[in-house]
C-alpha cells in the first residue's frame, strides 16, 4: 500500500483522491480548511496550510510518505515540488516550479530566454508601479504575481484606475507583490487546456479556446470549448515553444495547465503555464473528448509509477466546461436551463440551494456549479458558450 499526500481537499480536489482510493493507496490529505469534503474520503487528514512547505514537509517526512499531489493549485504546487525534492520523490525541480507558479518570475524567465512576452514589470509599491504605468500605457493589466482562477486580476483604460486596481491586487497576493502588464491584441479566442509530460516530453496536449462572459467580468472564464477553433501551423508553434520552455525548465513529470495567446500579427505568447492539472473540469472534459485520463496519470506520476500510456490522440466531438455564475449580487432564487441545454448536459454539479447568499462572478471563487456539455457540431458551441445567458440563466432575489 502506498501512502499520498494530497495538498488540498476542495470539491475541485475530489477526482484524484477517489481515483487513489481505487487503487488502494493510503490517502492523506492536508489544507487549512477542516470542513473540506476531501478529508471525508481520506484515511487521515491535517489542519496544515498547502503553501507552508517546511510545515507540509514536516508532515511529510513524519508520515513516511510514497508520493505528493497538488491537484488543480497553483499556490500548492511549489510545496509539493519542494517535498518531493528534499524527500527524493517523483516530481520536478522547486525553482522551476516556483518560476511557473509565480507571474513575475516566469515573465522574467521568459524574457532572458527570449520567448515573446509583454511588456511587464512587478512591485511592492504603488508609486514604482505608476511610474512604470507611464512607460506601457494604457489598456494594462493589473495581476496578484501569486493567485490563481483570475482572482484579483483587473483590466484598466485609464491611470486613474491604477490605485483601486493595484489594491485590489493586493488583497489576493501572498507575496502583496502585484504584476503591471501590457495587453496584447489577441487573434481569435484565448487558449486554454491541459497536457502531460512524460520523461520531460510533452507527451499529450489537449487544446480548447477559453471563453469570458462579457456580461459581468470579462477576465474571468467561463468555459472553454474543445477543440480549439485555431490552425494547425499556430498550434504547431504552440507545441515547439511549450517544449522549449519545459526542456530549459528540465522539468520532468506530471500535469501542465495551459493559458497563451495568438497575437494579431501571429506570434505565440505564454499567459500562464501552470504546473498541475486545470480546475474548471478541464482533465473531465479531455477524458470524455479522448479518453486520455490525466487524473489517473496525476496520482499515478506522483507515484513514480509507469505513465507511458499517455499518448497524444485527437479529440472526437465538440466539448465544454461551463461554470454556472450570477450576473447579479442576491440570493440564489433558481437556475434556468433551455430544453436544448438540458439535452447536451452531461454532467451537472450545483453548489448553492435556495435562498443562499450569490455574488456577482468577479472569480473563480463565485462558481456556483460546473458542467460539461456535448454540442452536436463547433458552430452551435461556439454560438451557445458565448450567449450562454439565452440557455442557462441564475435568477436571483
Amino acid at each position: 500500500m502506498k501512502k499520498i499526500l494530497f495538498l488540498g481537499a476542495a470539491p475541485s480536489q475530489i477526482p484524484p483522491i477517489k481515483y487513489a482510493k481505487s487503487q488502494g493507496h493510503y490517502v492523506i490529505t492536508c489544507d487549512y480548511l477542516p470542513k473540506n469534503p476531501g478529508h471525508q474520503l481520506a484515511d487521515e487528514s491535517h489542519n496544515v496550510s498547502t503553501t507552508d512547505k517546511d510545515a507540509v514537509l514536516k508532515l511529510a517526512q513524519k508520515l513516511k510518505i510514497d508520493g505528493i499531489v497538488a491537484y488543480a493549485s497553483d499556490p500548492a504546487a511549489p510545496t509539493a515540488a519542494y517535498v518531493s525534492e528534499e524527500m527524493g520523490l517523483p516530481g520536478n525541480p522547486y525553482e522551476s516550479v516556483l518560476i511557473l507558479a509565480r507571474k513575475d518570475l516566469f515573465r522574467d524567465f521568459l524574457k532572458k530566454h527570449n520567448f515573446n512576452v509583454p511588456k511587464s514589470e512587478s512591485f511592492y509599491d504603488l508609486e514604482s508601479a505608476a511610474i512604470w504605468l507611464d512607460e506601457i500605457s494604457v489598456p494594462a493589466f493589473i495581476k496578484p504575481v501569486d493567485s490563481s482562477g483570475s482572482k484579483g486580476v483587473t483590466e484598466i483604460t485609464s491611470k486613474d484606475q491604477l490605485e483601486n486596481a493595484f489594491n485590489h491586487a493586493l488583497v489576493f497576493s501572498r507575496e502583496k507583490k502585484v504584476v503591471i502588464e501590457e495587453k496584447i491584441v489577441k487573434q481569435g479566442y484565448q487558449v486554454a487546456g491541459d497536457g502531460f509530460i512524460v520523461d520531460g516530453k510533452l507527451a499529450f496536449y489537449c487544446w480548447a479556446d477559453e471563453h469570458f462572459d462579457k456580461l459581468c467580468n470579462g477576465l474571468v472564464p467561463i468555459g472553454q470549448t474543445f477543440p480549439t477553433s485555431h490552425s494547425k501551423t499556430l498550434l504547431q508553434e504552440a507545441y515547439r515553444e511549450t517544449q522549449r520552455l519545459l526542456s530549459l525548465l528540465k522539468m520532468k513529470t506530471g500535469a501542465l495547465n495551459f493559458d497563451f495567446l495568438f497575437s494579431e500579427d501571429g506570434k505565440f505568447y505564454f499567459l500562464e503555464l501552470g504546473p498541475r492539472n486545470g480546475g474548471c473540469l478541464i482533465p473531465e472534459v479531455i477524458r470524455y473528448a479522448t479518453g486520455v485520463d490525466l487524473i489517473k496519470a496525476t496520482v499515478d506520476a506522483a507515484l513514480g509509477l509507469d505513465c507511458s500510456y499517455i499518448q497524444q490522440v485527437p479529440i472526437k466531438g465538440f466539448w465544454s466546461s461551463y461554470m454556472v455564475h450570477s450576473l447579479k449580487t442576491g440570493f440564489f432564487k433558481q437556475l434556468n436551463i433551455s430544453e436544448r441545454a438540458q439535452k447536451m448536459i452531461v454532467e451537472k454539479s450545483i453548489y448553492v440551494v435556495e435562498n443562499d447568499p450569490v455574488k456577482k462572478y468577479s472569480g473563480s471563487h463565485d462558481t456556483l456549479g460546473m458542467m460539461i456539455l456535448k454540442y452536436p457540431n463547433k458552430d452551435t458551441m461556439l454560438d451557445m458558450i458565448d450567449n450562454m445567458e439565452r440557455d442557462i440563466f441564475v435568477f436571483v432575489n
